[in-house]
């Protein structure tokens, strides 16, 4: 079976570098999605409360036989759970939902930054780090500045921040500030939700290497250094997905899919400066 190469976190715990995300998948057909990822070779599963589907990866990694220190998973608190006392409740919602004591990572799903306070929230995370709920924590979709708050007013660095990446968004500014502060980037969107995939330089390079556009996307994304978890419900592309080990990319290459980069034009999703839906 493939070997997925790790990160090691800032706090020591090692993260497989390819993992499966459930977004979208509707909760009935989660269970059924994650045991065939977990018996293609997938060992890190990305979830989040929002999702409505953390039950069925639960049950997934507990019927799949594979020993639970074995996959790694996420989850992410819901934005709607931001004040402390209620960041506190969620974590075990999540913790019961999984049929889990422990998460391998727990994220703040976005910042939020008109409502309400994300250090508060942040500061919760911190709590519920130290009683053991979760091995390691983190942000998702925060920029910079939110970041900076953090580690201005508060005394963990963030593990992780997760926020959308692909050849079109390619995030050089918040990746390496990322990077600079010891903070591992996680791709969401890899491949902007397909959009990239006609692309006559990544087709291009694809018919040089000999692999597909979602393939040769992907290993740009593991190259850069950057965690990437795609999502399909489809046998054939979740096993394309995971063969991603045995070809590499020039340097020359990578380059010529960086500069595909469109900046705000390319971004799929909400830009988090913007983003205050509470569901």
């Amino acid at each position: 079976m493939t070997t997925v190469p790790t990160l090691t976190l800032n706090n020591g715990v090692e993260i497989p570098q390819l993992g499966f995300g459930v977004f979208q998948i509707p909760p009935a057909d989660t269970k059924s999605a994650t045991l065939e990822a977990l018996e293609i070779g997938y060992r890190h599963i990305d979830t989040a409360e929002m999702y409505g589907n953390e039950r069925g990866v639960g049950e997934a990694i507990a019927e799949s036989g594979i020993p639970r220190d074995q996959v790694f998973v996420t989850s992410k608190l819901n934005n709607g759970f931001h004040a402390r006392e209620h960041a506190l409740a969620a974590i075990d919602g999540t913790l019961e939902a999984l049929g889990m004591e422990q998460v391998d990572l727990f994220l703040v799903h976005w910042p939020l930054p008109a409502v309400g306070d994300f250090v508060e929230t942040w500061r919760a995370m911190e709590e519920l780090h130290a009683a053991g709920k979760a091995r390691a924590i983190g942000v998702s979709n925060f920029q910079p500045a939110h970041i900076r708050r953090l580690l201005d007013q508060t005394d963990t660095v963030p593990a992780v921040n997760q926020i959308e990446v692909h050849p079109y968004l390619t995030q050089d500014d918040v990746r390496g500030y990322n990077f600079e502060n010891g903070i591992v980037t996680e791709a969401w969107s890899p491949i902007a939700q397909g959009g990239v995939l006609g692309d006559p330089v990544i087709t291009g390079i694809a018919e040089a290497v000999g692999k597909t556009a979602a393939q040769v996307t992907l290993r740009w994304h593991i190259q850069r250094g950057d965690v990437v978890f795609p999502k399909s419900v489809t046998h054939s592309r979740m096993v394309e997905n995971f063969e991603l080990f045995d070809f590499e990319l020039s340097s020359e290459q990578l380059a010529a899919i960086t500069a595909l980069n469109r900046g705000e034009d390319g971004r799929t999703g909400p830009n988090p400066d913007d983003f205050n839906w509470i569901p």
